[in-house]
Order: structure tokens, then sequence, then C-alpha cells
């Protein structure tokens, strides 16, 4: 099918346009990691020389080191719990397929609804379970952020399924969770490789419920990022940030070669 021909001004503008977005998006992080190999003691752009001081700083110290060692263990559990609730959702809306908008709605809500408020509420519930300042109360705030967008990603993934092929692999007398993982899963493990990754990069990124509900032990990353912004600044947080970046970014492309490679 012939696209709609564009004329070569419109173009020009559509190409600028694109340009500035493309600008506004990436320069933030393109000066952020620059300033991150400064050899000056503050923050400044161009960096005053090179070094890799900063980098030395944040390994070499053991309450970054803890911070990081926590943030990755959140994140894991974050993962290992979000990414069965949403698949689970997902492919009970795709069997059910009537009357459930009103379920999708509310497997949703946490990503609709302000951060700050979905902190709040959650603050007020774990303080009364004793879950605040814990592990287990962080990997549950993070899970209700992570759960939709593993949701989102399997129902995508199991809209292209026939289901006919688990009804038939039933009618031959296996039970609904054995033809679900000898038949379904095999067939959208590309949409949980994905929907994982994504649980893990929200659980490594998020802050605002880490603020309210991490402390003391159980303190992640960008909560003890945060709170050295506030009494101190200087490059150690460029290079944290420098490689939260690129972890961030090994993910995503990781998901998008799952996506290339399943057509999710």
């Amino acid at each position: 099918m012939n696209g709609v021909p564009i004329a070569p001004l419109r173009r020009l503008w559509l190409f600028a346009l694109f340009v500035l977005v493309l600008a506004f998006l990436v320069l933030p992080i393109a000066i952020v990691l620059p300033m991150s190999f400064t050899a000056s003691t503050f923050l400044s752009f161009p960096p005053e020389g090179l070094s890799l001081r900063w980098y030395q700083a944040y390994f070499g110290s053991p309450e970054w080191m803890a911070a990081t060692r926590t943030s990755l263990l959140v994140a894991s559990l974050t993962t290992a719990l979000a990414t069965p609730l949403g698949i689970a959702a997902a492919y009970a809306m795709r069997v059910q397929q009537r009357g459930t908008e009103p379920v999708r709605f509310v497997m949703l809500l946490p990503q609709m609804v302000p951060v700050i408020l979905v902190a709040i509420g959650l603050f007020y519930v774990l303080s009364r379970l004793d879950l605040v300042n814990t592990v287990t109360g962080l990997v549950i705030g993070h899970s209700l952020l992570a759960v939709p967008f593993v949701f989102v990603i399997g129902s995508a993934g199991l809209a292209s399924y026939d289901l006919t092929q688990e009804q038939v692999a039933r009618s031959l007398g296996a039970s609904r969770w054995t033809a679900f993982r000898t038949v379904t899963l095999p067939q959208i493990r590309l949409s949980v490789i994905t929907g994982a990754l994504l649980a893990f990069i929200t659980s490594l990124d998020e802050v605002v419920i880490s603020l309210l509900i991490g402390g003391g032990n159980a303190t992640v990353l960008t909560r003890r990022m945060f709170l050295q912004l506030r009494d101190q600044i200087d490059p150690t947080i460029a290079a944290i940030s420098s490689i939260l970046i690129v972890l961030s970014t090994v993910c995503v492309l990781a998901s998008g070669m799952v996506k290339r490679k399943g057509g999710v």
C-alpha cells in the first residue's frame, strides 16, 4: 500500500521536530556521562580533566555497595513476584474475554495514579503490618508498579495466541496447568522475558516508593542517591547514574532484541 506523499517542506519540519524531541530526551544523559569522568571535586560540565576517581569512590564505598546489593536483591525479588502475577492476570483476561474491562482497569490503575499517592497509601498499609523499612515492603511496593508492565506485555503476547491449541491438549487429558506450562508458556516465552526485564528496570529505577518505604538496612541505591543529593553534591552521583543508565540501556536493548526475534 502506497503512503500519502509528504511535501518536502513538511518533511523538513517533521525532521526538525524529530531532532528537537530527540535532543530533549538524550541531552540530560549526554551531559551526565561526561560529568562522571571529571577529575574535579564538584560536578562540572565540560569536565575539568578526566579521571575514574568517582567510579573508584563508588566501588570502594561499603555504604554504596550495601545499597547496590539491596537494590539488586529487591529488583530480583520484584521480578520473581511481578512476572508470574502479571502473566497470570493476562492469561486470565485472555481466557475469560467477557466482562474483563473493570479488572483490566484495576490492573493498570497503579500506572494511572500518581506514584506519590500510591506510595502514601502503601505506606499506611505497610506500617500497620510492620513492613516499612524492610525488603519485603519494598518488594511489595515495587511489584505494585511492575505488574502493570508485565500485564500489558503478556496481554500483547497472548492476543496473537490461538487458545484452541491448549484446548486440544486438555481434550487429550492434560490438566489446565500442564497444558499452560507445556503448550502456552513456550509460545509466549518472549513476552514473559520482556515483561521480566521491564519489571527489573522498574524496580531498579524506582525512587518515590523507595523514599517512603525503604530505610535502615533496606536502603536501595536510588534512595541513598536522593539523600546524598540533599546533603552533598559530588560527582559520585554522576558515576552511579551513568552505571544505571548503561544497565537500563542494556535491558532495553535486550528487550528490543527479544521483541524482534519473536515479533512480540
